[in-house]
């Protein structure tokens, strides 16, 4: 078994493609919705509420744990690796390299929660492929309005933010849940070109489980997955089985 946590529903758009890699796998998903956001908290709470959880992913018997969440990764991941050394953790990160990789040049948008932005992995990044023409937007509160699906609120809240912002040509969606509203997105800044983590993330899973020799299918060759809400939200699972479900 793969073990997935996110502070929510948003690190579903990586599992989305980790399975596209891996149809075979069994996989639980542990959405953190009654901690979320982890962007808001300090580090030690973060790194307390993540352990929490890989203690229960082991307990399980997973073979391997990613951090679908840009905070939980930047905070704890080395940290995770050095208490826990005989565990595979796959951390995402924030796709900024990926904009310098297909256009370096371009007006660039991060936009990130508090706690990711500020986070030395994350600044080490941003300093290594700067471009000169980017903006750091930390998006303090827009993950809890995605969480609660009122796209009347998450449209409000984009137009705010967003509208000064009109014309660049790079957006970064570095916490996983953006990845869900890019079409609320395009609705303030227009057809931009989105760069997120998750196809990067899902290739290193697949790379290191099989450099490895680590064994993640279970139960004959079909997918296999368990979600596991932390607020106990049975509707929380619908919306997860939809979006892992659509084309989008």
């Amino acid at each position: 078994m793969i073990g997935i946590l996110d502070s929510g529903i948003g690190g579903v758009s990586v599992l989305k493609e980790i399975v596209k890699l891996i149809p075979n796998g069994y996989f639980i998903y542990y959405s953190d919705s009654i901690n979320n956001p982890y962007g808001d908290k300090s580090d030690d709470e973060v790194y307390a509420i993540v352990k929490e959880k890989v203690d229960y992913f082991l307990s399980r018997g997973v073979v391997a744990i990613v951090l679908a969440c840009n905070t939980a990764s930047a905070i704890c991941a080395k940290k995770l690796r050095s208490e826990y050394p005989d565990t595979l953790f796959i951390a995402i990160e924030p796709a900024y390299k990926m904009v310098y990789d297909h256009n370096p040049l371009g007006k660039t948008l991060v936009m990130a929660t508090k706690g990711t932005i500020n986070s030395e992995k994350f600044l080490a990044l941003y300093h290594k492929y700067d471009n000169d023409n980017t903006i750091l937007l930390p998006c303090s509160g827009l993950a809890e309005l995605v969480e609660k699906d009122d796209q009347t609120l998450i449209d409000n809240y984009l137009d705010e933010h967003l509208k000064d912002y009109k014309g660049v040509d790079n957006v970064v969606l570095g916490c996983t849940h953006y990845p869900l509203i890019k079409n609320n997105i395009k609705k303030v800044l227009g057809d931009v070109n989105f760069f997120d983590g998750s196809n990067g993330v899902s290739r290193e899973l697949l790379r290191q489980l099989e450099l490895r020799g680590i064994n993640y299918i279970k139960d004959g060759d079909r997918l296999h997955f368990e979600f596991i809400d932390s607020s106990n939200d049975f509707s929380k699972e619908l919306r997860f089985k939809k979006i892992l479900e659509s084309n989008d």
